[in-house]
Formats: C-alpha cells, sequence, structure tokens
C-alpha cells in the first residue's frame, strides 16, 4: 500500500512537473498547477525517509522519482556547485521589481534605500519594473549621478500607473515598446552601445495574478490546513480559477516577446524582468526555448525573488542569448526594500565563441 502511494505521488509529481508544456490558452487551469510542484517533492522525501527507517530496500521508488523529475528539480532548485571566476570585462546586471518605491511597507525612505543598494551594486545595467516616479522626487535627477544614461516607458490606465525602466552606464541608441495587449503592464526593448557591439536588453513586467489580498489570506489558510475539507476545496478551485485567468492573459504577451526575440536575432540579447509566474509554469518555459535562463544555468538553490509569506518562488528572471555568457546569477535576499528581490548576473558578451 506505501509502495502504491509512493509511485502514484512519483506520477503526478512528474506530471506536475512537466506542465510547464502546456499552453494557458489550451489548458488554463492545469498550466497553474506548476506551483503546487514543491509539495509533491517533499511528499516524496518523506516517503524516502519512511523507506530508510523502516524498509531500507525500497528507497529505489522515491530516488527513481527524483531522477524521473530531474528536468523539473533542476529547473525549480538548481545546483550548479562548481564555482567559476568571472572575467574582468563582464557586465554586472540587475533586475528588480522596485514596488514603485513603496519601501514594501518597512522603509520611510524606499527611493532612496533602492537608490543607495544601486549605487553600492556598482552595477553596468539595472532593469527596474514598477519604476514609476511621484511628484515627491525625480528619479533620474539622482540615478543620472551613477548612471549616465536612463530611460523609462510608463503603462497608465484607469488611473494605474506602471513602469519599465533602464538605468546604465552606455548609450542608449534607441528604444522600442514591445505591443501587447495588457491594462497596465508591458516590455519595452533597448539597444544600447557597449564597444564595438549593439546589445539588445528587453525589460518586462508581465500580467499580474490578480489576486486580491482576501485570495491570497485563503492562499496561506489553505497551506496551514487551517481550513476545512469542504471549504477549502471551494476556495482552491475559485484560487486556480483566478490564476488561470491570469495566465492566459500573460500567455500572449510572452508570445510578443519571444517573436522579438526571433525577429532580432543579430544582436546579443539579454532579457529581464517580473514574469508574475513560478519557475515551473509556461512563461519561464516558452522564453527558455529562446533564449537561456540564467538562474538555472549558473544559479544555486531555490532562489525565491518573491517575498511575501505564502507566496515564496522565483517569479524575476534574467535570460540571455547564445552569444552571452552568464555567470553566478543569485537573488539578493538581503535588499528587503520591495515585495522582491533583486536578480544579480554577471554577464559576458561573445563568452561563448
Amino acid at each position: 500500500m506505501m509502495a502504491g502511494a509512493n509511485i502514484a505521488t512519483i506520477i503526478v509529481m512528474c506530471l506536475v512537473g512537466y506542465s510547464d508544456r502546456l499552453s494557458p490558452t489550451e489548458h488554463p487551469v492545469l498550466s497553474c498547477v506548476g506551483m503546487t510542484f514543491p509539495l509533491f517533492l517533499l511528499v516524496n522525501m518523506v516517503f524516502l525517509l519512511f523507506w530508510i527507517v523502516f524498509k531500507f530496500r525500497m528507497i529505489w521508488i522515491p530516488i527513481l522519482g527524483y531522477a524521473l523529475a530531474y528536468v523539473p528539480i533542476n529547473i525549480y532548485m538548481p545546483l550548479n556547485l562548481k564555482s567559476v571566476d568571472v572575467p574582468d570585462d563582464a557586465l554586472k546586471v540587475i533586475s528588480y521589481n522596485v514596488c514603485a518605491y513603496g519601501g514594501n511597507y518597512k522603509y520611510e525612505q524606499g527611493f532612496e534605500k533602492v537608490r543607495d543598494y544601486l549605487f553600492e551594486q556598482n552595477a553596468d545595467i539595472v532593469c527596474l519594473q514598477e519604476d514609476v516616479d511621484t511628484w515627491r522626487r525625480y528619479c533620474f535627477q539622482h540615478y543620472e549621478k551613477k548612471f549616465a544614461y536612463n530611460d523609462t516607458v510608463q503603462f497608465v490606465s484607469e488611473g494605474l500607473v506602471n513602469g519599465v525602466g533602464i538605468h546604465t552606464r552606455f548609450p542608449i541608441i534607441r528604444r522600442e515598446r514591445i505591443p501587447y495587449r495588457s491594462r497596465v503592464n508591458g516590455s519595452a526593448a533597448w539597444y544600447l552601445q557597449v564597444g564595438s557591439d549593439t546589445l539588445l536588453v528587453i525589460n518586462n513586467h508581465f500580467e499580474g495574478t490578480h489576486l486580491s489580498s482576501e485570495d491570497r489570506y485563503v492562499y496561506k489558510e489553505i497551506l496551514k490546513g487551517e481550513m476545512k475539507g469542504d471549504t477549502a476545496r471551494r476556495e482552491s478551485k475559485k484560487l486556480l480559477v483566478t490564476l488561470a485567468e491570469s495566465s492566459t492573459k500573460r500567455a500572449p504577451q510572452i508570445e510578443a516577446v519571444c517573436r522579438y526575440i526571433e525577429a532580432h536575432r543579430q544582436y546579443p540579447i539579454i532579457l529581464c524582468g517580473d514574469f508574475n509566474d513560478n519557475p515551473i509554469s509556461y512563461s519561464r518555459h516558452r522564453m527558455a526555448q529562446v533564449l537561456n535562463d540564467c538562474f538555472v544555468a549558473t544559479g544555486k538553490g531555490l532562489g525565491l525573488s518573491y517575498n511575501q509569506k505564502g507566496f515564496n518562488f522565483r517569479i524575476d528572471h534574467v535570460f540571455c542569448s547564445d552569444d552571452i555568457h552568464p555567470y553566478n546569477c543569485q537573488i539578493d535576499s538581503k535588499m528587503d526594500a520591495s515585495d522582491h528581490y533583486p536578480v544579480v548576473c554577471t554577464l559576458k558578451i561573445g563568452g561563448n565563441d
């Protein structure tokens, strides 16, 4: 009976782990189940411990399960243990959703906290999401003290304001907005002059989950197991429908950016952004078909970039084209002035030649 339960867990774990192949436009609800993947990893670990204690010769079952799910496991929490020396001429890139400089309800001077952090990091290219100025301060006047070139594209709708921005020491040749349907999210591409190269940098803030504060509270209660069975099932279904609707809106946005990338393959490309989706998702999988996921290639561990309790996932990413080599991509969890943590990565143009 226990062996059967373990095998059933493994089957579901693999199905969930490879669910990122499902397009949300065709399978809206099933495409969202990837967020449950860590739960099945833990259950399989419980089975492994059970067999170690009670019937050691059966440990091959959970071990085989982990082997079958190696690909999604490596995506969810890569284990790149080898330390690699970073070339001196590599570029330091930061992608950071700054939560409109709100300070994450911890810092009254949220903008100043973010600004000082970015200055200390001494990055070459900074891509910010929710890079929105207000009447209280003029971001560019501050950023120009460190970054010679600054630009922000704002998205305004129904009184809501969002924006994606770039702050860099490299000259901006031109900027293009990548068109797709969204109320207040968007993507933009900047062409930078980096030595003799024209580097294409794409910054994205894809469709959010649209979960209300009440939805998030319910989700946390479900995870704690403090909700009765019928209520938990009803609320779980409601949450899945909300997430599926958001995922369905997000998929065409991802496709639009992928098409843009395919049309501009002649340039080395760096792509950053807040995907608003977990690592086992169609969003990340589709982007990984056209670019290389820098965290999967060089990161270590879970790399949780969204820091709100109950929703700890890696939803912020840095990707690069084949003619760029990534090094030591990591999530800086010490910087807590937003509901996201910054993604920091070092990249060398032409490093794969």
